[in-house]
């Protein structure tokens, strides 16, 4: 494709493009769907009815309707099979997240392709690791990892992509009910 091609093309489908953004923006609070994975949290949104959370760096990531959060994790199984963290871990996050469901979002490319929830008590194997090895070292742990095959195996399938690859509701409300 020669560079004239290539614009012509962007050209094309920029316009839908804004209107992603548009909905990112109206529905969910997002600024901007090229940046911190704007794009795939609003589908994640939109299959689960959860609710941006933007008020911290430092908090949850979303909430249901009764005001329950949650910590959102994505992973690109094309690059890679685990779930990154936190750069920083330390005693007040891990506290933290043992307070919340957790949603993990599978992805290939740009293709969401499951979605799992996962409980605090699930994850417990996870944080009693970090929280030893945090009152080990005295240190923040640097980003560790939940991996893909843990999730699928020990989570609850809230969403599986279709034939058509097309989103469907699947609201968190519902199945933890």
């Amino acid at each position: 494709m020669t560079n004239e091609e290539a614009i012509e093309k962007f050209n094309l489908l920029f316009p839908y493009i804004r209107e992603y953004q548009k909905l990112a923006k109206d529905f969910a609070n997002i600024e901007d769907i090229f940046q911190d994975n704007g794009g795939k949290l609003l589908q994640v949104l939109l299959v689960t009815n959860l609710q941006n959370l933007t008020d911290s760096r430092e908090g949850n990531d979303a909430k249901d309707s009764t005001g329950l959060e949650y910590e959102l994790k994505s992973v690109n199984t094309i690059l890679t099979k685990s779930f990154s963290t936190n750069h920083h871990l330390n005693q007040k996050i891990i506290n933290k997240y043992r307070k919340v469901d957790w949603i993990f979002a599978i992805y290939e490319d740009i293709e969401l392709r499951e979605i799992y929830l996962m409980t605090p008590a699930m994850l417990e194997p996870f944080y009693q690791k970090w929280e030893n090895q945090y009152n080990t070292t005295g240190k923040d742990i640097n980003n560790p990892k939940i991996p893909l095959k843990f999730v699928r195996e020990n989570g609850i399938l809230v969403f599986k992509h279709n034939s058509t690859n097309t989103l469907y509701s699947a609201p968190i409300e519902k199945i933890k009910k």
